[in-house]
């Protein structure tokens, strides 16, 4: 199952198109800096995704709900990422790492021996940011969508709608999560416990 955050994959190829007025308010993050990824730190939720391609649409819609936590490594350029998905009606739990690109703004995963590569865009909202695929108009291009909190403002849903129309995409096509259907609370606050038990004893 590929994860939320890597439904954002498999392209390098240049990101913002400056004539596009729905694209204004992103901003292609290249270098990514230790404010970068401090901005990036802390719990995450998945809101929605778009993407051309099939096995994408198909991945993202067996997602219920998701959230995660990236903790930046600034001298070692990775994030740790713990991620909680229900899919299925089940709480899925997986801990990885994510290495970090600086100068071309990309960040990258492993999963199932494959690496997958997103392009960081961040919104003029602190709260939110985007990963993306392809820009160029081909059949992998697509977004995933992710905010602190697992509901949105009108404002914040509009970059990301806005977004995803300058790259060709309907507003219908997108698949969004449902914090409802979140199965994973016991879990992640069974996690938070040991945690807490963790740092006591060190």
């Amino acid at each position: 199952m590929v994860l939320p955050w890597t439904l954002a994959v498999l392209s390098l190829l240049p990101l913002l198109d400056a004539q596009s007025l729905e694209c204004a308010n992103l901003t292609a993050v290249a270098p990514i800096t230790n404010a970068t990824l401090d901005r990036l730190s802390g719990k995450w939720f998945y809101i929605g995704s778009a993407f051309r391609n099939p096995e994408y649409n198909e991945s993202a819609r067996s997602i219920q709900a998701a959230f995660f936590y990236f903790e930046p490594k600034h001298a070692e350029d990775k994030i740790i990422l713990r991620e909680y998905q229900t899919i299925g009606n089940k709480c899925i739990y997986n801990s990885s790492s994510v290495t970090v690109y600086r100068k071309n703004g990309t960040m990258s995963t492993y999963e199932s021996g494959r690496e997958y590569f997103a392009d960081l865009l961040l919104t003029k909202h602190p709260k939110t940011f985007i990963l993306s695929a392809s820009w160029n108009g081909k059949k992998n291009v697509g977004m995933s969508f992710y905010a602190d909190k697992p509901e949105v403002t009108q404002e914040q849903k509009k970059e990301f709608l806005d977004a995803i129309k300058c790259i060709g995409i309907h507003e219908s096509e997108i698949t969004y999560s449902d914090e409802k259907k979140d199965l994973c609370g016991p879990l992640h606050m069974q996690h938070e416990e040991e945690r807490k038990k963790e740092k006591e004893g060190s």
